[in-house]
């Protein structure tokens, strides 16, 4: 009790009127970088804090693209340095300082005038400053230029105004603080798919990336084309109106796959424009058949996107990756009735005068409806096995925060190992953080589920239980694991346990490595060490390195599967320094094509291509 009281009289005295502080703009954001770009990252995620930086500055150049100025923006990364050119108006040059560096500046407050805008708040370019080593702005206006640089968003020069030759337009420089960022990359493959959709949402809008082009005529059609990993059943159905644009189609794949948009931002969470969209896409297309067919089997397999323009949008977060508003406008009709009345209206008339569509369209639900129906027995069954197996299920052991958790503070670090065997499952479990990472147990080799019906996700006991460990049958918006890791031997059963799991998330929960969830684990094939000091090794180029860092005879080991390395050298590969492959689909990969090949009947081809690739790997330890 005496310490007790101790403590409390300790938090008394440091609650003084000194002890209340007052932080600098830039101060804040730099202690509390979450709360403006979201989380850090290495640049590895296409949500890390540097893409979010881009996405900033581009942000106020689209908003000059939408308000009618300005067709090209160029975008330069180079030495993890970033330029942002575009050629709108110019920010006015007695204001550059001011935007650069001063909280809540900006000229989007008149929600009339910037219905359109992205950038909403005045707060995202001056995030970058602050999180920035070195930061410019350059505006060229009216035959004349203003320059302000920065370092950590304290200034370095407020330059004068001096006589350009430039076109009006506004330059951004940055390098963000290795000091907030740590060691990061800018990656290329994460870069272009946010200026596509920046083209895809802006028809006439060309942005240039190092030299290469981006630019739409189509604009959600094109986004929809350059998304699908399956062939589209019906000519995608791309709709108009004021404020709105959706683009729909269908394919064989389970699930729903969908890109939403407001203002120009990608709502990856999706948010209440979505969950109209949903609804009345699913309510127009079952009245317009006039039959009593389920939300479900209409919506399985759909492929769609849709753009909206609020005024006044509502964010849940400085990020903008889920809409919260209800209403198109302050005091104006929702956004359910107005997305209803939209697709109502449009979605009606296209479906009456398309009957070829509409004829493909009715095959593909009545399908879906009578999988589902020669299911349901063996669904019910199902569930209940799961439920009762999630009171005591011994081939899962949880972690206690989970990714569907919306104000779970560490749920975009939440993971699932998938490990084949229980001795590797007893390495991880040991050694994992329980709060977390969870593991889930395989009993060996899974079922190839290549060319089978939905059904075996629920007649298959160990399909069945990691469906329901993940919380995907309905959709994905209950996944309770951020990251789903693959965690199997690196020989010749770990690969193929690898492809079954690919095989059966690819055929029946695609949209799980579409959105970026699915991870092979690497595990290291050596530990080299001496006396001093142990290297583990993912290669044999990595093996020989080690051997020439620790000079002559060092002890070599040869990790043959997981189960072999012990919980305490475990804890070295799933921490902070984990080695994960994220798994990634795109429309050039065909992977019904693949699966078919890898994953269907032998075939001669198969044969050939087994013995034209065969490689015997010998054990040689020096």
């Amino acid at each position: 009790m005496d310490e007790i009281n101790k403590e409390l009289k300790i938090l008394q005295d440091n609650y003084q009127e000194e002890n209340i502080v007052t932080l600098e703009w830039k101060e804040h954001i730099r202690r509390r970088p979450g709360m403006y770009i979201g989380k850090l990252g290495d640049g590895a995620s296409s949500d890390d804090g540097i893409y979010v930086l881009l996405k900033e500055v581009l942000d106020n150049s689209i908003d000059e693209f939408m308000t009618g100025f300005g067709k090209t923006i160029e975008v330069i990364v180079e030495n993890e340095s970033v330029i942002v050119q575009d050629h709108g108006r110019g920010v006015p040059l007695g204001k550059v300082k001011d935007v650069c560096s001063k909280m809540n500046t900006g000229a989007k407050y008149d929600s009339k005038s910037f219905k359109r805008s992205v950038g909403l708040n005045g707060v995202g370019i001056k995030a970058v400053n602050a999180l920035s080593s070195s930061f410019s702005m350059v505006s060229s206006r009216d035959g004349m230029s203003k320059t302000v640089s920065f370092a950590q968003g304290n200034l370095l020069s407020d330059g004068d105004l001096e006589v350009s030759k430039n076109s009006s337009g506004t330059r951004v420089e940055f390098t963000p603080d290795k000091e907030i960022f740590g060691e990061y990359h800018y990656r290329e493959e994460h870069i272009e798919p946010l200026l596509k959709n920046y083209v895809f949402l802006n028809i006439g809008l060309t942005i240039n990336f190092n030299g290469k082009n981006y630019s739409s005529k189509n604009g959600l059609e094109d986004l929809l084309n350059e998304n699908l990993t399956s062939e589209e059943l019906y000519p995608i159905i791309h709709l108009f109106g004021q404020d709105i644009e959706v683009a729909i189609t269908h394919t064989n794949q389970y699930g729903e796959e969908y890109y939403s948009f407001v203002n120009g931002q990608h709502t990856t969470q999706g948010g209440t424009h979505l969950t109209a969209f949903r609804e009345a896409t699913a309510r127009v297309i079952k009245e317009f058949y006039d039959k009593n067919f389920e939300y479900s089997d209409i919506r399985n397999g759909i492929v769609a996107a849709i753009s909206i323009k609020v005024e006044e949008p509502v964010f849940e977060s400085q990020t903008k990756t889920k809409l919260g508003s209800k209403d198109m406008e302050p005091n104006g009709v929702t956004i359910n009735k107005y997305i209803n009345d939209f697709l109502k209206k449009e979605l009606d008339n296209y479906l009456h005068k398309h009957p070829d569509a509409t004829e493909i369209l009715q095959k593909k639900i009545q399908d879906s409806e009578k999988e589902r129906k020669a299911i349901a027995g063996v669904t019910k069954i199902a569930r209940d096995r799961a439920k009762k197996a999630n009171l005591h299920n011994k081939k899962l052991r949880d972690c206690r925060i989970h990714y569907n958790d919306p104000k779970g503070d560490q749920r975009e670090e939440t993971s699932i190992f998938i490990t084949e065997g229980d001795s590797a499952s007893g390495s991880i479990t040991k050694s994992r953080d329980p709060n977390l990472q969870a593991v889930f147990s395989l009993r060996g080799k899974p079922l190839n589920s290549f060319g089978l019906t939905k059904r075996i996700v629920y007649e298959n006991e160990e399909f069945n239980l990691l469906q329901a460990a993940l919380n995907i049958e309905e959709n994905m918006d209950g996944l309770r694991y951020n990251k789903v890791i693959i965690a199997t031997d690196a020989d010749t059963d770990g690969m193929h346990i690898r492809l079954l799991l690919l095989t059966f998330f690819l055929q029946f929960f695609p949209d799980l490595i579409k959105k970026g969830h699915v991870y092979i684990f690497q595990t290291p094939l050596f530990r080299v060490r001496n006396k001093k000091k142990t290297i583990y090794c993912y290669s044999e180029e990595e093996r020989l390195n080690a051997i020439n860092e620790l000079g002559p005879n060092p002890e070599i080991t040869r990790f043959k599967g997981l189960g072999e390395i012990s919980p305490d050298e475990f804890r070295n590969f799933i921490g902070e320094d984990i080695r994960l492959d994220k798994v990634t689909m795109k429309k050039e990969d065909l992977f019904k094509e693949l699966l078919e090949f890898y994953m269907g009947k032998n075939t001669p081809e198969r044969q050939a291509f087994i013995i034209d690739n065969l490689v015997v790997e010998e054990d040689v330890v020096a």
